[in-house]
């Protein structure tokens, strides 16, 4: 009798974390995050995705320092998922570019950076430039890209023997799109 109420309270509890893992994602919370990315007030979150992929670095000379070299950031390519693990869009550049799977996408301008921690490509915000075709991005106003995870420059020399040379990193990160409220 113990092992059957045991086994019942098991898996009540079980099938209780499943249904809370499955409720709708609560959006998405600027409190944590240092004032130079919050998006300005008037703004709200119209989808969070989840950017999976890759950042190329090429090493190059560095600007007016002649015989000095670094990994510069040459562009993004990376899946944009949903809270579900599904494929809504892609991150992608130069130019940087977000891009819903309906086609509709466009471009931004940089306005703040803030560290991501030890080894993270750092927090950002830009400011969307008007989008191109209709659909998830139309109305996007501001993007943040937050919860970084990897996409530094690589840690192996780059100096005139490797010159040219380009270097794949992976990176995760959180980006959050705002529209007008």
């Amino acid at each position: 009798m113990i092992v059957k109420t045991t086994l019942a309270a098991a898996a009540a509890l079980a099938l209780s974390a499943c249904a809370s893992s499955m409720s709708a994602p609560m959006m998405y919370s600027q409190t944590s995050l240092p004032d130079a990315v919050k998006v300005p007030a008037g703004n709200k979150v119209a989808m969070e995705t989840v950017g999976v992929g890759q950042i190329t670095y090429e090493c190059r000379t560095k600007a007016n320092m002649p015989g000095q070299y670094e990994w510069v950031f040459v562009g993004p390519d990376a899946k944009l998922m949903d809270r579900s693990g599904k494929q809504v869009g892609k991150y992608y550049g130069p130019p940087a570019t977000w891009e819903a799977n309906d086609g509709s996408k466009f471009t931004a301008t940089q306005l703040a950076v803030a560290p991501g921690g030890e080894g993270n490509i750092p927090l950002q915000l830009v400011k969307a430039n008007p989008a191109m075709g209709m659909g998830a991005m139309s109305g996007v106003t501001y993007t943040q890209r937050v919860a970084t995870k990897g996409g530094v420059a690589p840690a192996m020399a780059c100096g005139a023997s490797n010159m040219g040379a380009k270097q794949i990193v992976q990176y995760q990160a959180d980006y959050i799109f705002y529209k007008a409220s």
